[in-house]
């Protein structure tokens, strides 16, 4: 007997649920009925002889089984989807699904700007852009359940490939309304006397501030730890606490002249890098998006730069 076979609607349908958690959110995705959603699902469920997904009244989510087949289902996904994009370009056409993940300090700084650019040249690529941590966005990069990321770059064994954005300075932060006289320049044993708001150690940045610390010779202690960098910056804004942070986080604050940084000596910088998947091909879509990402992550970081000589 002919055993059930399974297609690549089935998989696509499959992954749409899988990242949508909801039929009715995913049929709408994929403009059918939820009807037939339900029915392709059933029927790949049948060709694997696997349950895929658990059913509650709160959505679904995907089985052991489920998780299993997105990681190998997603990539071959993706390559279809590239192989259809480059044959779109044969004829001028730059199109496409791209998935791009941000570490934030990097995301809020440009995201309102990069993607209107993107949408106006080039309206047939579509976006999807999450925010997270550096490890996380190399390790979904890695999954195949991004196409591109950009993350506080460290060279490291078994890394995928990293092209280079730029070299940032981060700056000292204070209240602009702080009655404290600061030099323009700001010794890094300055810091350890002061009160502190900074990234937890899960974050990238924090990592870099350590590791210039016991260069230095002693131990960060922050008095308080926050990985939202917009209130980092309200918290320094509205108190007499200080932190470090790159020029593109802090360029809100200081634009709006709630706060005043000031350069550090020795310099400190943090470098920011695009990485990808080492065996997939760079889709003429992908490569527009990070042209535009990057230009406008330069330009961020230069009015940063010059607000913070003021």
């Amino acid at each position: 007997m002919r055993e059930p076979a399974m297609d690549l609607k089935q998989m696509q349908y499959f992954l749409c649920l899988a990242q949508e958690g909801n039929a009715t959110r995913a049929a709408r995705r994929l403009n059918i009925v939820q009807p037939a959603l339900s029915m392709q699902i059933a029927k790949l469920e049948t060709a694997l002889n696997k349950q895929l997904f658990f059913r509650s009244a709160q959505g679904m989510s995907l089985t052991a089984a489920g998780e299993e087949f997105e990681r190998l289902v997603a990539p071959i996904i993706k390559d279809i989807d590239r192989a259809r994009e480059e044959m779109a370009r044969l004829d001028g056409k730059v199109a496409g699904r791209v998935g791009i993940g941000m570490i934030n300090s990097a995301a809020q700084s440009v995201l309102p700007v990069s993607t209107l650019r993107i949408a106006e040249a080039y309206p047939d690529v579509e976006l999807c852009i999450c925010e997270g941590y550096s490890e996380t966005m190399l390790e979904w990069v890695l999954a195949g359940q991004l196409d591109l990321a950009v993350v506080n770059a460290r060279q490291r064994g078994g890394a995928p490939p990293v092209q280079h954005i730029l070299d940032e300075e981060m700056m000292l932060a204070h209240s602009a309304s702080a009655g404290r006289t600061w030099p323009k320049a700001v010794s890094l044993a300055t810091v350890k006397k002061l009160d502190l708001v900074l990234p937890s150690r899960r974050h990238g940045l924090r990592r870099i501030l350590d590791q210039a610390a016991a260069d230095a010779g002693f131990a960060l202690s922050p008095r308080l730890e926050m990985d939202t960098l917009p209130a980092i910056c309200g918290v320094v804004a509205s108190t007499g606490m200080a932190t470090i942070l790159p020029g593109i986080a802090l360029r809100a604050a200081l634009e709006a002249g709630t706060i005043r940084a000031h350069r550090l000596r020795p310099a400190l910088t943090r470098s920011i890098a695009w990485v990808s998947h080492p065996r997939r091909v760079m889709s003429s879509a992908m490569q527009a998006a990070m042209e535009i990402i990057s230009d406008d992550l330069r330009t961020a970081a230069e009015a940063a730069s010059r607000l913070g000589r003021r």
